[in-house]
């Protein structure tokens, strides 16, 4: 028993041999960057936080495929993204209307994500956006600049990527590849798989109303991410992962707070350093990960809040959200994982039983000739 417990908690922490390529995550790192230098040197700091968020769309930037299809992939979810932003700024004026918007958009992007087979991070990034947004106080006259920031954060994004792309296109040997579809259609979507992950992010974000806390956003962005894992041992392993990282993550946070000491240059230069952590760790090790993502999106999200300046305040409210949403996670993932199964039974039933009808009409056939 005690080997067993030793043995997962070295899994736990154990780094996987996967070798990382450098120059996605400093794509990233730079497509992050720039806007908020771009924020700091305009003496607009805030703008540069809610621009530099665009520069995620680079994670969902194919590792292979024609120079046309990897641009494409990129323009798709670059509007996805200034499409989350505007729901869930538009929605965000009363607690209840964002409580059911925010299930339906979750619903909405995860049924998208299973239908056209998006490799992963799949819908995370999109929700991640809309539950960020979505959390902020409403102002509709704000809501056009808000949401132009992003656009223009994503054009500069991909003025990068199309940059990057030209550049490896010229140093890569032509060959004769099968041209890989933008999206390869998957008729057999579950609907019921999105509707129970809809139903999660609603609850997650319904929690942190009922309690009052101030920018709930993590319950559900915890949830969303602990669900990401492919099984009920992945699910269950990322939601200690979150946990424990995020311990460590929030203590590290504390040291931060302390170096900082809230000037907006070094706020500006501790995101990209940690951004570029995240890119070069999340493939190996998930809980040394959180311990930078942690601090990253407080940070991200954080620097123009009143608790910016109590920063003991700010990381207690932080880790009891973090913690709850982790739980609902597990418990929604379990969830998933049993409509999968049920899911797929039935898939295989059906087609056995459609194989048994066309193997009978064609000796049906047969005899009538």
């Amino acid at each position: 028993m005690i080997k067993k417990i030793t043995n997962e908690f070295q899994l736990l922490f154990s780094f996987k041999g996967k070798k990382t390529k450098w120059q996605k995550p400093l794509l990233t790192t730079f497509s992050i960057g720039l806007p908020l230098l771009l924020g700091l040197y305009f003496d607009n700091l805030q703008y540069g936080l809610s621009a530099c968020l665009s520069g995620l769309i680079i994670i969902y930037l194919p590792e292979s495929g024609t120079f046309t299809n990897r641009i494409l992939t990129l323009l798709i979810c670059s509007f996805g993204f200034m499409v989350s932003s505007a729901i869930g700024y538009i929605f965000s004026f009363k607690p209840l209307v964002s409580i059911v918007a925010f299930g339906v958009f979750s619903m909405t992007v995860h049924w998208i994500t299973l239908f056209y087979k998006t490799a992963p991070p799949r819908s995370f990034f999109f929700i991640l956006i809309a539950a960020m947004t979505i959390c902020q106080p409403f102002d509709i006259e704000l809501i056009p600049i808000k949401v132009g920031l992003m656009a223009l954060g994503t054009m500069l994004t991909l003025t990068s990527a199309l940059i990057y792309l030209f550049i490896l296109s010229l140093r890569q040997i032509k060959t004769k590849n099968k041209i890989i579809p933008i999206f390869e259609k998957n008729t057999s979507a579950d609907i019921w798989e999105t509707l129970i992950y809809g139903a999660i992010m609603s609850i997650a974000l319904a929690i942190g109303h009922i309690f009052e806390l101030n920018n709930p956003y993590w319950i559900p962005i915890s949830s969303a991410a602990v669900m990401q894992g492919a099984s009920l041992y992945q699910i269950r392993q990322r939601m200690f992962q979150r946990i424990l990282g995020t311990f460590v993550g929030i203590g590290f946070t504390w040291v931060l707070f302390y170096f900082i000491d809230f000037n907006p240059l070094l706020i500006c230069v501790t995101i990209i350093i940690l951004q570029l952590a995240i890119e070069m760790l999340i493939v190996k090790q998930y809980a040394v990960a959180v311990v930078f993502i942690t601090p990253f999106t407080i940070l991200l999200n954080e620097a123009a809040n009143p608790l910016f300046q109590t920063p003991n305040t700010l990381i207690a409210l932080r880790l009891e959200e973090i913690i709850i949403g982790s739980i609902l996670g597990a418990i929604g993932g379990w969830l998933l994982y049993k409509e999968k199964i049920r899911y797929a039974s039935i898939n295989k039933i059906e087609s056995l039983i459609n194989n048994d009808h066309t193997t009978n009409f064609k000796r049906n056939a047969g005899r009538s000739e």
